[in-house]
C-alpha cells in the first residue's frame, strides 16, 4: 500500500489534483501535449513485472486446490456434466446452440462455449475445468493490476487492490465453483473493457478503439449479463481517475462523456431484456417491500463480509418477511451516511465517491430487487462490485498515512498481515468446495432453516450409498419447504431405495400433484410407476395378491410401457388360473420386445397352461433361437412334446437341458418320466 519513489500522492488539499492520466506509462492527459507525458523507466517495467508474478503465485496458492476438487451438485450437472450438448465439445453446431439455447434460465452463450471447449479438451475430468476457472481469475488479478497502475500511476495501491481482489475469501466461490465460470469470464473481459477503454481515452474520438471497448463489453455480456453496469463504471472512471470531468465545456454535465456512452448502454439494456426473458420462470413473486428491505441490508451483510469473511455458505436463505425493522432501518442509515461523506468529500477524495458509487451501482442487478431465485445474498454477486471497495479503503489509508515518517514500513506490514490473513481463509474457504457433501455440510453449519442446502446434501448423501442419512435430510428439506416437487421426488427415489415402496408411492404422488412442469411432471410419473411396481412385487411376497394386483395396474396407468408392472400383473392371472387374462397382457409385452427370449417364454408358459401345445411349442422354440442355452426354456419345450406325446422329441429336450445343466433336478425327473413313458407306453 505504500507508495514508489515514482508513485505521486494525490494532493488531499487540493480541490483539483492534477490528471493522474497526465503521468500514466504511455497515455496522453486530453489536456496536455504527448510529448509531456512521462516515460516508463526500466526499473518500473521489472517492478510491474514482479508484480504480476506475485499475484500470479498468491492466487494459485488459493486456488490451485481445486484441481484436486470434484463437480458439486449445484448447477455443476446443468451446465457440464448432464448437458449433452456441451459433452459433445465444440464445433459449429454447438456455438449455434449456445447462442439459441437458454441453459438454467440464463442466455450466457460465451460461457456455454467455454464449457464445450473445455469438454473438448478434458472430457469430465474436473481438474482441467477447474484449472480454466483458475486461469480466467489469475489474467483478471493482472489485468485489473495492470489497468488501475496505468490510471492511476499508483504502482503499491493498484497491486494491494488486485491482490486482494485475488484471495478475497468472498470470491472462493467465483473461482472454485465450475458452474460459475460466469463470473470469472465476465470478469475477464469486464477488465479487458476497463484496459480498452483506457486506450480509447488516450485517442478520443478512435472509431477503431470505440469499437474495441463495444467488443470486449459485448463479450462481457455475453458471459455473464450482471456486467450491464459497466458504462456506468465507464463514466465513473472519467470522474476519477481519468478527471475527464474537469475539462473546460461551459456546463456543468458533461453531456459529451454521457452521450459518448448511449451506445455502450444500448447494449446493456437489450441484454437487460434478454435476461428478463430467459428469467420470467425463475423470477419470485415477492412483495416490493420484502424486496427493498433485503436489498438494504444485503448492502451492509456484503461490507460486513468483505472485512470479516467468516461463516460463508453457497447458498443463503432469503429472509421472506422475517427482517426486523430496526436491521432495515440500521442499514439504509448507514448507507446514507457513507453516501453523504462519499459527496462531501468528493473535490478533496474523489476516490470515495468513485469506490462507493462502483459498489453500490456495479450490484444493481443483483441486489434482490429484480432476480432469479430465492435467496437473500450470494457471495458471487460481490466478485466485480467489491472492487470499487478495495480502491476507496486503499486509496483512504494511503492518504491518510501521507505524513508519517515510517509509513512505508507501517503500511507494508499491515498490507502483508492483511494478505497473509485472507490467504489463509481464503484456502480454508475453497476446502469447502473439495465435493458436494463437504459444500452443503459447511453451508447448513452457517445457515439455518436452509431447504436448498437440506435437499443437495441429500442427494450428495444418496449418491454415495448413505440412503438413512439421505432421508433424513429430504425430510427436513421438507419440514422447511413441505411444498416442494423437487424435494417430494427425491426423497420417493431414497425410501424407494431402501425398499419402502409404500412410503415412497405417497411421496411421488404428492410431487405429482404439485409439479407444474411437464418434463418434471414426466419424470415424477415414471417414478410413481416403478414405485407401484415395487410395492405390487413386495405384496405378492407377501402372499397377497389381490393387493398387487391392484398396484400393478396403477403402474401400468401411469406407465404403458412398464414391462415389469405387465408381467407380474400377467403372472398374477396365470396363478389365479385367469389364463386368457394373462395371455392378452402376455402377447402385449411380446409385441413391445419380440426379441427378447423372457417374453417368448412367458407367453410359452401361458399356452402350455391352456393346453394349447402347438402354440406354446411355438413360443418355446422362439426363445430357444434367441437364447438357445436357456435351459428352462428347453425343459419346458420338452414337457409339451412329452404332453402331445412326442416323448422321443421330448428326451432330446430334457438331454439338451441336462447337457448344458447337469445338476438341473426338474429337467433330470422329467427324463426319467419320459424314459419310462418310453419303454411302458
Amino acid at each position: 500500500m505504500s507508495q514508489s519513489p515514482k508513485e505521486k500522492a494525490p494532493a488531499v488539499h487540493s480541490s483539483a489534483p492534477a490528471s493522474p492520466a497526465s503521468d500514466m506509462p504511455g497515455m496522453a492527459d486530453s489536456r496536455l501535449p504527448e510529448s509531456e507525458c512521462r516515460p516508463v523507466g526500466l526499473n518500473d517495467r521489472w517492478m510491474v513485472c514482479g508484480v504480476c508474478i506475485f499475484l500470479a503465485a498468491i492466487t494459485f496458492a488459493v486456488f490451485g486446490q481445486t484441481l484436486r476438487h470434484d463437480f458439486v451438485n449445484y448447477d455443476d450437472d446443468k451446465y457440464v456434466y448432464e448437458n449433452s450438448a456441451v459433452l459433445k465439445g465444440g464445433s459449429l453446431q454447438g456455438i449455434i446452440w449456445a447462442f439459441t439455447h437458454i441453459v438454467n434460465f440464463n442466455w450466457t452463450p460465451l460461457t456455454v462455449i467455454s464449457h464445450m471447449l473445455d469438454c473438448q479438451l478434458y472430457g469430465t475430468e474436473a481438474a482441467g475445468h477447474h484449472l480454466t476457472n483458475v486461469i480466467l481469475h489469475m489474467a483478471s488479478v493482472i489485468v485489473l493490476f495492470l489497468v488501475l497502475r496505468g490510471m492511476t500511476v499508483a504502482l503499491w495501491r493498484s497491486a494491494f487492490v488486485a491482490a486482494v481482489f485475488a484471495i478475497h475469501p468472498l470470491h472462493v466461490e467465483s473461482v472454485a465453483w465450475i458452474a460459475e465460470r460466469r463470473d470469472v469470464l465476465s470478469g475477464l473481459f469486464f477488465m479487458l473493457t476497463l484496459a480498452a477503454y483506457a486506450g480509447y481515452v488516450r485517442h478520443q474520438w478512435s472509431l477503431g478503439r470505440y469499437l474495441m471497448v463495444a467488443l470486449m463489453l459485448v463479450l462481457a455480456l455475453m458471459s455473464k449479463p450482471m456486467v450491464v453496469t459497466l458504462p456506468f463504471v465507464l463514466i465513473l472512471l472519467d470522474y476519477w481517475p481519468l478527471k475527464r470531468f474537469d475539462q473546460p465545456c461551459g456546463c456543468l454535465i458533461r453531456w459529451h462523456l454521457i452521450l459518448e456512452k448511449l451506445p455502450l448502454l444500448a447494449l446493456s439494456g437489450a441484454t437487460c431484456a434478454a435476461t428478463l426473458f430467459a428469467q420470467k420462470e425463475a423470477i419470485p413473486s415477492l412483495p416490493p417491500s420484502w424486496r427493498f428491505g433485503n436489498a438494504l441490508v444485503s448492502y451492509v451483510t456484503y461490507l460486513r463480509q468483505m472485512i470479516y469473511p467468516a461463516g460463508l455458505a453457497v447458498y443463503y436463505p432469503h429472509p421472506e418477511d422475517s427482517l426486523a425493522l430496526w436491521n432495515i432501518i440500521i442499514s439504509l442509515v448507514l448507507l446514507l451516511a457513507i453516501s453523504t461523506a462519499a459527496i462531501a468529500t468528493r473535490r478533496n477524495q474523489p476516490w470515495f465517491l468513485f469506490g462507493w458509487l462502483w459498489y453500490l451501482g456495479m450490484l444493481v442487478p443483483a441486489i434482490g430487487l429484480i432476480q432469479s431465485g430465492l435467496r437473500a445474498q450470494a457471495n458471487r454477486y460481490t466478485y466485480l462490485p467489491q472492487i470499487g471497495l478495495y480502491v476507496l479503503l486503499t486509496w483512504a489509508v494511503a492518504d491518510l498515512c501521507a505524513g508519517w515518517r515510517h509509513r512505508r514500513w507501517v503500511l507494508g506490514g499491515c498490507a502483508t498481515v492483511i494478505l497473509v490473513a485472507l490467504i489463509f481463509c481464503a484456502r480454508t474457504q475453497a476446502a469447502y468446495w473439495r465435493n458436494s457433501e463437504t459444500l452443503w455440510t459447511h453451508t447448513l453449519a452457517c445457515t439455518s432453516d436452509n431447504a436448498i442446502g437440506q435437499y443437495n446434501l441429500g442427494n450428495a448423501l444418496l449418491k454415495n450409498g448413505s440412503v438413512d442419512e439421505a432421508i433424513s435430510h429430504f425430510q427436513k428439506a421438507l419440514q422447511i419447504i413441505p411444498d416442494n416437487a423437487e424435494v417430494c421426488y427425491s426423497l420417493g427415489g431414497a425410501l424407494l431405495k431402501k425398499g419402502n415402496a409404500g412410503e415412497a408411492i405417497a411421496h411421488f404422488q404428492k410431487a405429482l400433484a404439485i409439479s407444474t412442469n411437464e418434463a418434471d411432471i414426466h419424470y415424477i410419473g415414471i417414478a410413481l410407476a416403478k414405485a407401484h411396481g415395487d410395492y405390487a412385487n413386495t405384496l405378492v411376497r407377501m402372499g397377497r395378491d389381490d393387493e398387487a394386483m391392484v398396484e400393478f395396474r396403477k403402474a401400468l396407468e401411469l406407465l404403458p410401457d412398464f414391462a415389469d408392472a405387465r408381467q407380474g400383473l400377467a403372472l398374477i392371472l396365470l396363478h389365479k388360473g385367469r389364463v386368457d387374462e394373462a395371455i392378452v397382457q402376455l402377447r402385449k409385452i411380446w409385441e413391445q420386445y419380440p426379441d427378447k427370449a423372457m417374453a417368448s417364454f412367458d407367453l410359452g408358459n401361458a399356452y402350455f397352461q391352456k393346453g394349447q401345445m402347438d402354440e406354446a411349442m411355438a413360443f418355446y422354440q422362439r426363445a430357444l433361437q434367441i437364447e438357445p442355452d436357456d435351459v428352462s426354456a428347453l425343459n419346458n419345450l420338452g414337457m409339451a412334446f412329452l404332453t402331445k406325446g412326442m416323448v422321443d422329441e421330448a428326451i432330446v429336450q430334457f438331454r439338451a437341458a441336462l447337457a448344458l445343466q447337469p445338476d438341473f433336478a426338474l429337467a433330470r425327473t422329467n427324463l426319467a418320466k419320459a424314459l419310462l413313458q418310453k419303454e411302458h407306453p
